[in-house]
């Protein structure tokens, strides 16, 4: 089937949530690079945003996804069969994470992540009431969109589950609305979708502070920060937070869908009961992705050099400080290049794909581009990111 007959399809079977679709037809992609159907080349500087962490196809975790495939696929929902490859990874992650965080529980989704974390805190604490920040974008679903800071995206699906109250991000005096009547506090270390903006530590701290005060829980959405994307494993072990839960997904399944929530076993163990079956998921935690997430944090811990995040950073930073009328805000391979009005965002984005270079825009930043590539982009490609964006922008 030619590319073009094959976009033809795509338009008219396949569910589009935006009227300017960006319609690279795909046939294969390797390492940092997307090669398309019609024989171009696109270096990929959105990693299909943060999801390919360590490029595309890597080898470990395609044989990793071939062996598993090959001995078994789903068997049963989760937490009733044990399955080698979740066991692994979940006790990998909670070594990693550390902070007494010793259990995982497996979805599909950030989304998802999200929607367990919530229904958790609720269950645990007996409260109704949760806490979420502007700017701040935790996914979709319903659950998660009523943390949404940004109303333009969630007006349309009113109501909203109700008793969420939203606050002013790195606003150390607006955090003593916290009360007792919150279940849960839902933040990010680095704000995504406002244009990679990270919180201040002292902000976290006292933010961590309050919610112990008043016996809140703190849940870090680490969904597109985690997996060395600003640099540790997960963001906020650049700090001294010691959250009750960290939801995650995006890069940890090394480009296969999962997600999941840390916590203690003890806080973990409120699914179990009152009801039994508090939080189900039919095909959370998929042997095949676990398989392709425990291969990923093996190539992450064993192959990539720890401070990548920041040298791509300050490669990044150095090579594009001279482009007139831009800046650059974000953390480690997650950067924002602001250009000051989203007529010149959206004209050079589209441009730069014209250029066979992958960037996207932000849902709450309109006049600022994502840079976040693969951890594993060598500085020559980062001298083809330069250059072209000095021949769009200077």
């Amino acid at each position: 089937m030619k590319g073009s007959e094959l976009k033809n399809l795509f338009l008219h079977h396949v569910g589009q949530t935006s009227g300017d679709p960006m319609g690279i037809s795909i046939e294969r992609a390797e390492g940092c690079v997307i090669h398309s159907t019609d024989g171009r080349e696109y270096l990929d500087c959105i990693s299909g945003i943060s999801v390919a962490s360590l490029g595309h196809s890597h080898p470990r975790i395609v044989e990793a996804v071939q062996e598993q495939a090959a001995s078994y696929m789903h068997t049963m929902v989760y937490g009733e069969h044990v399955q080698g490859p979740q066991v692994r990874l979940a006790r990998a992650i909670t070594e990693a994470i550390g902070c007494g965080l010793d259990s995982v529980y497996f979805v599909n989704s950030g989304s998802e992540a999200i929607e367990a974390a919530l229904k958790l805190a609720k269950r645990a604490t007996g409260r109704r009431q949760t806490v979420s920040f502007k700017g701040a974008y935790h996914g979709s679903s319903h659950g998660a969109l009523s943390l949404m800071g940004d109303q333009h995206f969630s007006n349309g699906y009113l109501p909203l589950v109700p008793g969420n109250t939203v606050l002013d991000y790195n606003d150390i005096q607006g955090i003593q609305r916290i009360g007792a009547e919150h279940a849960a506090v839902v933040v990010e270390v680095i704000q995504s979708e406002s244009g990679y903006c990270p919180a201040k530590e002292q902000f976290l701290l006292s933010l961590q502070e309050r919610c112990r005060s008043v016996g809140a829980l703190l849940i870090l959405d680490e969904i597109q920060t985690g997996f060395g994307r600003s640099g540790p494993l997960f963001a906020f072990q650049d700090t001294a937070l010691q959250p009750d839960m960290v939801a995650m997904a995006k890069a940890m399944g090394g480009g296969m869908p999962l997600g999941g929530i840390a916590a203690s076993k003890k806080l973990m163990d409120h699914f179990t009961e009152h009801p039994v079956l508090g939080h189900i998921t039919t095909f959370g935690g998929h042997p095949v992705s676990c398989a392709a997430a425990l291969a990923s944090l093996g190539v992450w811990q064993e192959e990539i050099d720890k401070g990548r995040a920041q040298a791509i950073e300050k490669g990044l930073r150095k090579r594009l400080a001279d482009i007139p009328q831009t800046h650059i805000s974000g953390k480690g391979a997650m950067l924002a290049l602001h250009l000051g009005s989203s007529k010149r965002m959206w004209d050079n984005v589209h441009r730069a794909w014209d250029k066979g270079l992958l960037i996207d825009w932000f849902l709450y930043n309109d006049a600022a581009f994502r840079l976040a590539p693969p951890l594993i982009i060598t500085d020559e490609q980062l001298d083809v990111i330069s250059e072209t964006l000095h021949e769009l922008l200077a």
